[in-house]
């Protein structure tokens, strides 16, 4: 075929060059450059197959008219008809008409959208990068023996043309699939780390629950059955059903040590409410220490605290269970009193003893007040622990608003 003067080729190769600039994708490049690439080579079907990196499979994209070659990104480089062209064993690939001529007939060979779309004459042309065949550029002609010499040397220098510019593509695409690897990896490792600090923090947070639930419910019933029994072993004279009480008073410490550890919340609350735990656990504590302390529980309130979360209202029933624990085990107190209300759109909780008071009962670096503050600021509650009236007796108040609960929690109150 005849083709313009050497200037006007010229011209057409510096429009492709602009035509190209910008393009960011394979398809988008080569559809810019068609018609003028048509004005070079004439062609009914016009496609660049990109071997991917690992040299074994190719992608094509394809304008003109659109074939199952196109629709199949990633096809094997040994099933490509032009297979020989592929992998650097011939320079070009010439045929007056695909549709029977043997080199691209073989075992497995994908010739399908030839004979579909009737692609008879076609050339074949290698697009070579430093050395490497990246790809190939092909086209083709519904009518036979159409092309010659002239032909396969116009295709050559557009396929010298376009080949710099789709190495370009093939690397920033590749740079790109990296970058999306590498991401997915952080990502994943990053959802483990986090994963892993979330689980670290869970179990740091419940081996901390555990510690405080076991010092202010089990180990402060031990301490005072201990203390129980070093009475009775002074008395040459035990009463035989003060031991068998002692005894009971074990078990049953030992009965809520399991509770704790087994189900890490306190049964009587969730069955009976927060009043009926506390009351059990009153009668309970007086009970086991041995001592004859008179005991009142005041209620005014408790179902605005029954309506709370399950981890707001034990945190409550463990502050006051530690409150009451030191008055009936180290203040030697005579009376306690525990008041539940609501006072100006709070819940109140207040433990009153008339014992030896703050500054005899708590020893410096004791664990049960920490204890009693922590779990407030967790659940927003302001704990203050003071003397009683003229200075006798210690006053532990929890207050904890209610504006930030659930609904049900300050409808209930």
């Amino acid at each position: 075929m005849s083709g313009p003067r050497p200037a006007a080729r010229l011209n057409q190769f510096f429009r492709m060059s602009r035509l190209l600039a910008g393009q960011l994708d394979f398809l988008s490049a080569i559809r810019s450059v068609a018609d003028e690439i048509a004005d070079v080579v004439a062609h009914d079907h016009l496609d660049v197959c990109i071997i991917r990196p690992d040299g074994k499979v190719h992608t094509a994209y394809e304008t003109g008219i659109d074939t199952a070659w196109g629709s199949q990104p990633n096809c094997p480089v040994a099933f490509s008809p032009i297979r020989a062209l592929l992998m650097g064993e011939v320079d070009h690939m010439i045929s007056a008409d695909a549709t029977s001529d043997p080199q691209f007939h073989f075992a497995g060979a994908f010739v399908k959208p030839i004979h579909d779309h009737q692609l008879r004459s076609r050339i074949h042309l290698p697009m070579v990068v430093h050395g490497e065949v990246i790809g190939a550029l092909s086209f083709s002609l519904h009518e036979a023996g159409q092309y010659g010499a002239a032909d396969i040397r116009n295709g050559g220098y557009v396929a010298e043309l376009l080949s710099p510019y789709f190495f370009a593509l093939r690397a920033a695409e590749q740079a790109r699939q990296s970058a999306i690897v590498e991401a997915a990896a952080r990502a994943r490792e990053e959802g483990l780390r986090q994963g892993a600090l979330r689980l670290t923090e869970a179990l740091e947070t419940e081996r901390q629950r555990l510690g405080m639930d076991l010092h202010d419910q089990t180990l402060a019933d031990l301490t005072r059955l201990a203390r129980r029994l070093e009475r009775l072993s002074r008395t040459q004279a035990a009463d035989p059903s003060e031991l068998a009480a002692a005894c009971e008073a074990l078990q049953a410490s030992m009965a809520a040590l399991r509770s704790i550890i087994d189900e890490a919340k306190p049964t009587v609350l969730h069955l009976f409410g927060f009043a009926q735990a506390v009351e059990n656990h009153l009668e309970r504590a007086i009970r086991d220490s041995g001592q004859a302390i008179e005991a009142d529980l005041v209620v005014d309130g408790a179902s605005a605290i029954d309506a709370m979360p399950a981890s707001v209202s034990v945190a409550l029933l463990r502050i006051v269970q530690e409150a009451v624990n030191n008055a009936v085990s180290h203040a030697a107190a005579g009376r306690l009193e525990v008041r539940l209300g609501m006072v100006g759109g709070q819940v109140v909780i207040t433990v009153t003893d008339d014992g030896r008071g703050l500054t005899q009962v708590h020893r410096p670096g004791g664990a049960g007040i920490d204890n009693m503050r922590t779990r407030a600021r967790l659940i927003g509650a302001r704990l203050s622990l003071g003397s009683g009236r003229e200075g006798k007796g210690t006053v532990m108040r929890v207050a904890l608003p209610l504006a930030e609960m659930h609904p049900n929690v300050r409808n209930a109150s």
